[in-house]
């Protein structure tokens, strides 16, 4: 029976496991470092492009004011029965009905957004799973 012992060549058996435990805890602690830099990045372009859209409709109070006086004006004139009152009632109303619309338009399309990075998540999870295997 020859007997083998551990050389400056050759790594044991429990040098090997222990190595590969090491490479498993690196491994998952890149991947949540991934993970938190990814979830930065989406917040960060998330931000960034919000700014514009509540730029953009702060600017658009004061258009749409204007506008909509100029309809309530321009229905009285069109129409002189209507009393001043009505022809604001008119225009705040379609103003308000194309709020609502595009209210519930963006409420919709934000339920559709994910922010988690999947691919990363289900990466780690793999990870996880494996590192309890061994």
């Amino acid at each position: 029976m020859e007997m083998h012992y551990e050389t400056e060549h050759e790594p044991g058996v429990a040098t090997l496991v222990a190595g590969i435990m090491q490479d498993g805890r690196q491994l998952l602690v890149q991947q949540l470092q991934l993970f938190q830099t990814e979830v930065k990045n989406d917040i960060h372009r998330a931000i960034y492009a919000v700014l514009p859209i509540i730029l953009g409709a702060v600017l658009c109070v004061p258009a749409v004011l204007l506008l909509g006086m100029a309809f309530a004006y321009f229905l009285c004139w069109a129409m002189p029965q209507l009393p001043l009152w009505g022809g604001f009632l008119i225009a705040g109303g379609s103003v308000i009905l194309c709020s609502i619309i595009l209210v519930i338009t963006g409420k919709i399309m934000f339920d559709r957004v994910h922010i988690v990075p999947e691919q990363t998540l289900e990466g780690l999870k793999e990870n996880i799973q494996w590192k309890t295997k061994t």
